[in-house]
């Protein structure tokens, strides 16, 4: 019993420690999506599908809930958000060459066809960010013909 009460206390030092050192944001002042918005031209309808349910993780700018202030919740969104930027970071838009562009839509039309994103942890927490089969087929109508572009 010893043994289980020591592990308990060394694993709510460790969280209450955690409080104190939290993950950097991904917080950005300005239109961080911008060059993107500017060189795709997506409809309003489009514009507002991206900006509920793929921008926060997929740009340099995140709207957090609440409970990202607690550890170790921080730590896992942190995660998400950083693995999302590796795969399409909309912010970065103006960097990637045409080849990349296209290869970028098509993933996202591969991965909201599939049902894959946005990922359904965040739709958990993000109702509005659920897309239903209209938002779908408009995102992805939208991402096949600015694909022809590339």
């Amino acid at each position: 019993m010893k043994i289980v009460k020591k592990i308990a206390i060394v694993l709510l030092v460790v969280l209450v420690g955690m409080q104190f050192y939290r993950p950097e944001k991904n917080i950005s002042e300005g239109d961080y999506v911008t060059a993107f918005e500017t060189e795709t031209q997506p409809p309003a309808e489009v514009k507002k599908i991206l900006k509920t349910a793929c921008y926060d993780c997929h740009s340099a700018n995140t709207v957090y809930p609440w409970y990202n202030n607690l550890a170790p919740v921080s730590y896992w969104l942190a995660d998400h958000i950083e693995e999302g930027k590796e795969h399409l970071n909309f912010s970065d838009w103006a960097n990637y060459d045409a080849e990349k562009k296209d290869h970028k839509l098509e993933e996202l039309i591969e991965e909201v066809e599939e049902g894959k994103m946005p990922l359904k942890e965040y739709t958990w927490t993000h109702a509005d960010a659920k897309l239903s089969e209209e938002q779908i087929n408009v995102l992805v109508a939208w991402a096949k013909e600015t694909r022809a572009n590339y």
